[in-house]
């Protein structure tokens, strides 16, 4: 499969709307919460996993209060289950509006997925089938979820193992119709790209190009696990090579857009990660020349 490469060649779409933006970040985990707490580390923005900080105290709620009031933060969940067909959990939003309400987040996502079914979570990123049904469906309840938050949220693509009979257009196309149906707005994971191209075997910028720049607000990426006949979504890996690749494309695509580099396994030594973040951000000036954002 013939993937984009960087080259200085390529124009930048022009991008006619302006989109908030914070620069390079990590997401903030456990292993570093005292390096980052005491050290102040040279990283713009910090995206929280949202459940991790739904408890009345301890730990974390110390640690993110220190880190609060030096960061700019996001909320990223796992568990809306936005496309399942059971009810919308109430007290899951009630839950994340208030933790909203006191990190004031520069904005919340979750999953273009389903995670459960019948009141049993799977604690997994399942995808759905790509048809008109879905799409409505989602809309529905995204715009009930943001009517609850008072705020819209990001929905992020998941990389997919599995395709459905029922589905009656690519995902890309799924993805653009849910967003514009819903108002809603993108978190594109650009690992999620790549993993799903190489497992379901389409062209990686087909998918670039039909995505809405507009609704475009941040990108995810991470490492994946290659195990020859399957690549899977890991987050236990650097980056590799044919994603940044992708990256610097979707750069030219959309523009300059806030960018998070996940790890939720084998955690490197935290300048292994600031490594990666500078090789992030030397992309990114590359790419986007006169047209990069101050942090």
């Amino acid at each position: 499969m013939q993937h984009i490469p960087l080259s200085d060649n390529d124009a930048i779409d022009q991008v006619p709307h302006v989109r908030p933006y914070l620069g390079y970040g990590l997401g903030l985990r456990s292993e570093y919460f005292d390096l980052v707490a005491e050290q102040c580390p040279a990283v713009d923005w910090f995206e929280i996993t949202s459940e991790n900080f739904m408890v009345e105290g301890g730990k974390p709620l110390h640690f993110l209060n220190r880190i609060k009031e030096r960061y700019p933060l996001v909320m990223h969940g796992v568990s809306l289950s936005i496309g399942s067909t059971d009810p919308l959990d109430r007290e899951y939003l009630h839950r994340l509006k208030k933790l909203a309400e006191h990190v004031q987040p520069a904005w919340i996502s979750d999953h273009l997925c389903w995670t459960g079914q019948g009141g049993h979570n799977l604690h997994d990123l399942l995808p759905l089938p790509y048809n008109d049904e879905a799409v409505r469906h989602v809309a529905r309840r995204v715009d009930q979820v943001q009517d609850l938050l008072g705020r819209q949220i990001l929905l992020e693509n998941v990389s997919s193992y599995v395709t459905y009979r029922h589905s009656e257009m690519t995902e890309w196309a799924f993805f653009k119709a849910v967003a514009e149906e819903s108002d809603c707005l993108i978190l594109l994971d650009i690992n999620n790209i790549y993993v799903s191209a190489m497992n379901h075997g389409f062209a990686p910028e087909d998918y670039l190009s039909a995505i809405p720049s507009e609704r475009v607000q941040q990108f995810h990426l991470a490492g994946h696990t290659d195990y020859g006949d399957c690549i899977v979504d890991t987050h236990d890996h650097p980056v590799v090579q044919p994603v940044w690749d992708l990256y610097a494309a979707a750069l030219r695509r959309f523009g300059a857009v806030s960018t998070m580099i996940e790890r939720d396994d084998r955690f490197p030594p935290f300048d292994e990660l600031l490594g990666e973040l500078a090789q992030a951000r030397a992309i990114g000036d590359k790419a986007l020349g006169d047209r990069r954002c101050p942090a």
